[in-house]
């Protein structure tokens, strides 16, 4: 019996899209082949002078003048600004916050998330584009990159040659400073939670902590993956705030912008040649724009949620524009509204004071209102008072009752402090045990209190109580509640 022929292999078209690879290909259930991602191209930004360059330079300057210089700050005997989570107590500069004090760092956060709002309502993404810390240390490691390997030309002509002494150099170099400012930025960061001379001092003996050494590398690493080889990657597809923008944005939105009724159709010419002879706008079509940009997209597609409105295209569109003697502004900083209706700058101006602008400004306003005044009115001392679990309440000598309590007293002065502690709440009631304390500097105590109160002084059941505590040294005043247990 002849033996069945296999069946004829059916020839699968391939449909991709550019620049995706054959193994990036999977099968769909028609038959056809789908890219599971697309490849990327490195991206080369060729450097650009201009005002925005000059401003974003100048934030990345001050950016890091506080975050490195800010450890080293001293504030009396002690770090400015330091995390202390070990002694679980938080330094800024003269405020001392406990964990207890957690309301605060929500107020901030709070505070944090209504300026962005208010911020990309008004201006769009420029947070990204002058001082988010992926664009700030993207900004240094290129400027590393150019130190080490030259303009976008030569690291264009570098990477394509083969290897040899020259490359290895250049490219060594440039490891060399990448690691030195990855592993500088770890050991500041660590700095704030660990007091950073003592870090230096276990640094340079080799002796850091396991905890210390793991943040100095992990961050440093964070700092190297991020800033010297994923950059535009981060902001294009890590980052969520590029993805729920658009619900921020609306159509008086400050955004870059190119005029295309202007600069269509865009061709090249000569100096001289007159634009409307030859039916051209004023887009030479130089591509510079897109050349300048770090995320690498052309400007000229409109808005495009990778853009960090960072402006390289429009410094060095104005420059493109000075040499050929037309007015600047075909790539500027506009609204949709404003560039579709030929606004001038008074009523583009006028615009920023929309009810969607002044809703967030009002909020964000009464927030941060209230938390400075919680600041300006805050107690400097906290107390907490637990209950005795070992005895809930007890008969002592002479009949009375007594109920036993331990107070954390916390103070949050840079002076020792002395503490009165009384208790109120029902007749008769008194402080069976020390009624004075003193608490050091920055730390806290813990107190043994004892209350007693007469045996038919109260019926049997729990009372609502209150201990009150005064500070002596300075004004302060805190109460806090609790019950006296009287056994049936």
């Amino acid at each position: 019996m002849k033996k069945s022929e296999p069946p004829a292999r059916k020839t699968i078209p391939i449909v991709a899209a550019a620049g995706a690879q054959p193994e990036a290909l999977l099968g769909d259930a028609d038959g056809m082949m789908v890219p599971l991602y697309q490849a990327q191209k490195k991206i080369y930004p060729r450097s650009v002078s201009g005002l925005f360059s000059k401003w974003r330079w100048g934030l990345v300057l001050f950016t890091q003048i506080i975050f490195y210089g800010l450890p080293w700050l001293e504030w009396g005997q002690r770090q400015a600004v330091l995390f202390d989570l070990g002694a679980r107590r938080f330094y800024i500069f003269g405020l001392i916050f406990y964990p207890q004090d957690f309301i605060y760092l929500t107020g901030v956060l709070v505070i944090s998330a209504l300026s962005l709002f208010l911020f990309t309502a008004v201006a769009g993404r420029q947070w990204c584009g002058y001082a988010c810390p992926q664009t700030v240390y993207t900004e240094l490691f290129i400027w590393l990159e150019k130190l080490t390997e030259g303009e976008r030309s030569a690291r264009l002509r570098l990477d394509a040659s083969p290897m040899s002494l020259n490359k290895l150099r250049r490219k060594a170099s440039k490891q060399v400073l990448w690691i030195a400012l990855s592993l500088w930025t770890g050991f500041t960061f660590v700095g704030y939670f660990t007091p950073i001379q003592e870090l230096g001092s276990s640094f340079l003996a080799a002796n850091m902590g396991p905890w210390e050494t793991f943040w100095v590398f992990f961050y440093g690493f964070a700092t190297y993956g991020n800033a010297g080889y994923m950059r535009e990657q981060v902001c294009k597809y890590m980052c969520p705030y590029a993805r729920f923008q658009s619900a921020m944005f609306d159509k008086d939105t400050l955004i870059v912008t190119y005029d295309e009724a202007r600069g269509e159709p865009r061709g090249s010419r000569s100096r001289k040649a007159d634009p409307k002879a030859l039916n051209l706008g004023a887009c030479v079509d130089c591509t510079l724009c897109v050349q300048v940009c770090p995320t690498g997209i052309d400007i000229r597609k409109g808005l495009q949620y990778e853009c960090i409105s960072c402006a390289a295209c429009i410094d060095v569109c104005d420059t493109v524009m000075d040499k050929m003697n037309y007015p600047r502004g075909l790539i500027r900083y506009s609204t949709q509204n404003a560039v579709a209706q030929g606004w001038t700058h008074t009523e583009l101006l006028r615009r920023v004071f929309r009810p969607r602008v002044l809703v967030y400004a009002t909020i964000l306003g009464a927030v941060t209102i209230a938390m400075l005044t919680s600041l300006a009115l805050r107690t400097p001392f906290k107390v907490d008072v637990v209950r005795d679990r070992a005895s809930l309440a007890r008969i002592v000598e002479g009949g009375k009752i007594e109920n036993v309590y331990r107070l954390q007293v916390m103070n949050a002065t840079e002076n020792t402090q002395n503490y009165r502690i009384t208790a109120q709440g029902l007749p008769g009631l008194a402080l069976a045990s020390e009624g004075m304390i003193s608490v050091d500097a920055t730390q806290s105590r813990w107190v043994p209190v004892r209350l007693q109160l007469p045996y038919e002084g109260a019926s049997a059941g729990s009372h609502a109580i209150h201990f009150e505590i005064e500070a002596i040294n300075s004004p302060g005043h805190v109460s806090e509640k609790s019950v006296f247990l009287v056994p049936r």
